[in-house]
């Protein structure tokens, strides 16, 4: 594609010193995104924005769609994913000819969406009721297609107490002589690489042995410590095809 402005069809400029020398524009054929193809391929294979165009519904309600509902998704990921923190730089990342390849469709022999329009597929599109529910559970289906190729050897699990005092009588408070008040002290439960599983799943992403696939991180005096703490660290390794109800594994390891 040439610049907007047609300047590459007046054959450039030559200089009068030298007329081997001539002065070309081609900045619309050049970026410095080149990298997002990588990840636009990486996006093929795993097909996941396909994921997307199958839970995501277009609510736009014109004919004259220039841009199908997975190219502007795409168009808004991949352009956060280069680090453009919002829709102020679409009207320049329109003519880029590695976003237009991303979009795909009309986009790669004309334009990507403009800011405008970005604007309103984010904030009208996106934003309808059902879209938010769906873009929710959207991150961790993406999570687990990557998984379903490459399954996870092990997962983390940090079990860590918390102590939340209490004023007056509500409900369901209690002395605890540790902490020298009448608190809540709540058992939470962490995942060290919750960025890495779908948490809407991850309730039912553990191993069948429970006790067996359970061991404390460290077995010696500091871990004693901490448990007199109320603070469990543990480790759960996850073997693929072999998963239970996380609820009884952590039954098991309360009892």
């Amino acid at each position: 594609m040439d610049h907007p402005k047609r300047a590459s069809e007046t054959g450039g400029a030559r200089l009068s010193f030298d007329r081997r020398v001539r002065l070309e524009f081609h900045g619309s054929k050049i970026s410095s995104d080149g990298g997002l193809l990588l990840f636009r391929e990486l996006d093929e294979v795993l097909g996941l924005h396909d994921i997307a165009d199958g839970i995501l519904r277009d609510t736009r309600t014109g004919h004259n769609r220039l841009h199908s509902l997975v190219g502007l998704l795409r168009q808004s990921v991949f352009g956060r994913l280069a680090g453009y923190d919002d829709v102020n730089d679409a009207d320049r990342l329109a003519f880029d000819p590695v976003m237009r390849q991303v979009v795909g469709g009309r986009a790669v022999d004309a334009k990507a969406a403009s800011a405008s329009l970005m604007g309103r597929f984010e904030t009208e599109v996106l934003a309808a009721t059902y879209n938010r529910s769906a873009l929710t559970d959207l991150s961790g289906r993406w999570i687990d297609r990557v998984h379903h190729r490459k399954p996870p050897k092990w997962i983390t699990l940090e079990m860590d107490s918390w102590v939340s005092p209490t004023h007056g009588a509500q409900e369901g408070t209690a002395w605890n002589g540790h902490f020298g008040c009448r608190c809540y002290h709540p058992l939470f439960v962490f995942n060290l690489a919750a960025e890495t599983e779908n948490r809407a799943q991850f309730l039912r992403q553990v191993p069948k042995q429970r006790r067996k696939s359970y061991r404390p991180l460290d077995r010696g005096a500091k871990h004693r410590q901490l448990a007199r703490k109320g603070i469990l660290l543990g480790e759960c390794r996850l073997k693929p095809a072999k998963r239970s109800n996380l609820k009884s594994f952590f039954q098991d390891v309360i009892d």
